[in-house]
């Protein structure tokens, strides 16, 4: 039962803040750093943004001035401000915000940390209870510690990328998947770290690189490597799952994801009407469309080359058969469901207007997250951050006063 005396409002900003308290600040460029900054803010931290004054994460300029769709995507919900930490004032200020943090994550190469006085013996001596969260490409140590590590490199290095490229027509496809999974896996490292620090009230250093990260996500097939001695390919899951894209008469797709039981086949042959098709030995068991995915693909191919994607989808629903439209960036969110959902959601930047992003999939007691903060301009908060650090300042002095 809600509380109906707590204005509706500021349920949905509450509702999310699970991390409410919790200081952390990201010191992070491109997507790992960042990324894990927003996982943590979407729940509700504290988390400020230290950056270079001028230009500020590289990722800003990706598409001209200094707010691109790049730095957007993995920058809400956060605060910024600039510190050149070369400059003794500038390097006060930001051991101030270590004094007062839950948490620090950085993503350099290794030891470039160490160079910029943001290494972790040098933090954990000034605030023992710190959670540091260290993000590499390779590792924090051995022979390919220092390499630099993007994307498709981590993706390449963990046998993921293999899995992805057509060998008829290999290229790389598709988005910063190892980016993204190792900023997931840093805050779920520095969740795990803030559990236990509450029990013990000292904090850990978290590691992770995009290596260890892509090889743990690609876990399946290591294994069926280890297990059977199975090398698996761009195909061998699509074929277990009995995964197909197929082309409508109006161009659009449909995908389907046909798994093992019997009851979404005999749905699929009534939604195609060949009701008789899956008597065919070669499609009569899953085993055999395994085997003869090729010439599934072909025959679906041409049925489904006759109807329209809207078609389709209202057959397949009315038969049970797991579908979905193969919807572009344009459709996905205007999908009924998404709607209903409210995956969409915007807010308000002071200076540049509204602002539109995709919520924090993970809701909390019902209440789904849809309230959000734009990706700040850089050194957005200089001011207000800093009048913060004053007032803590200040009030540790008066602790310090009233104890002598």
């Amino acid at each position: 039962m809600q509380d109906d005396s707590i204005p509706h409002l500021e349920k949905l900003t509450r509702a999310s803040k699970v991390l409410e308290g919790i200081t952390v600040i990201e010191q992070g460029t491109f997507i790992t750093g960042p990324a894990a900054g927003m996982l943590l803010a979407d729940l509700g931290a504290n988390v400020i943004k230290v950056e270079q004054p001028g230009a500020g994460d590289p990722f800003r300029a990706f598409r001209g001035g200094l707010y691109s769709p790049h730095f957007q995507t993995y920058n809400r919900n956060k605060r910024s401000i600039t510190l050149n930490t070369k400059d003794p004032d500038d390097a006060k200020v930001f051991d101030e915000l270590i004094l007062q943090a839950d948490v620090y994550i950085q993503n350099f190469r290794p030891g470039a940390a160490d160079r910029l006085g943001a290494g972790e013996k040098r933090l954990r001596e000034l605030n023992p209870r710190l959670i540091y969260c260290a993000i590499s490409g390779f590792g924090q140590t051995g022979p390919a510690a220092g390499r630099p590590a993007y994307d498709t490199v981590a993706q390449a290095a963990s046998g993921f990328l293999n899995l992805l490229v057509n060998p008829a027509n290999p290229r790389v496809v598709g988005p910063a998947i190892a980016d993204s999974l190792t900023g997931f896996y840093a805050a779920y490292g520095i969740l795990g770290a803030l559990v236990e620090r509450a029990r013990t009230g000292v904090g850990r250093s978290v590691e992770v690189s995009m290596l260890e990260a892509m090889c743990h996500f690609n876990l399946d097939a290591f294994t069926h490597f280890f297990a059977d001695g199975d090398v698996m390919g761009p195909y061998s899951r699509p074929s277990v799952s009995q995964s197909y894209t197929l082309r409508c008469s109006d161009g659009r797709w449909v995908a389907l994801h046909m798994s093992s039981p019997e009851k979404f086949w005999r749905g699929l042959a009534a939604a195609i009407e060949r009701p008789t098709l899956f008597d065919d030995p070669r499609y009569a068991t899953r085993e055999g469309r395994i085997q003869h995915q090729e010439q599934l693909i072909g025959l679906l191919g041409g049925i489904f080359a006759t109807r329209t994607r809207d078609e389709w989808c209202a057959r397949l629903t009315a038969e049970d058969v797991p579908h979905a439209p193969m919807y572009d960036t344009s459709e996905a969110l205007e999908d009924a469901q998404a709607r209903h959902l409210e995956l969409e959601i915007e807010g308000h930047h002071p200076v540049l207007g509204e602002w539109r992003t995709v919520r924090s999939p993970v809701s909390f007691d019902g209440v789904r997250p849809t309230h959000v903060v734009p990706p700040p301009i850089l050194g957005e908060h200089n001011d207000e951050v800093r009048a913060e650090l004053a007032i803590a300042r200040a009030a540790s002095r008066s602790v310090a006063s009233s104890k002598e």
